[in-house]
């Protein structure tokens, strides 16, 4: 589902980092090498057909690479 986010992200958390994160290699090779982790947070988000809503959304994150992968995993 293609969705762009709209405002900030709040309660921001890390749930998985380093070898706690079950892709680390499909990763680190899609994206380089660096301090990954897996994080989630709640947004407000756009969905292709224009409806706007409120979602818990995960990604990865890496300094100096930044956030990569969002996914919706569930509407709040």
């Amino acid at each position: 589902m293609h969705f762009t986010v709209v405002g900030e992200l709040t309660e921001v958390e890390t749930f998985a980092s380093g070898s706690g994160i079950r892709e680390l290699a499909r990763v680190r090779k899609l994206y380089g090498k660096g301090r990954w982790r897996k994080r989630k947070g709640i947004a407000d988000i756009r969905l292709q057909d224009g409806t706007s809503t409120r979602a818990e959304i995960q990604w990865y994150e890496a300094t100096g690479i930044g956030r990569r992968e969002y996914k919706i995993k569930r509407f709040v």
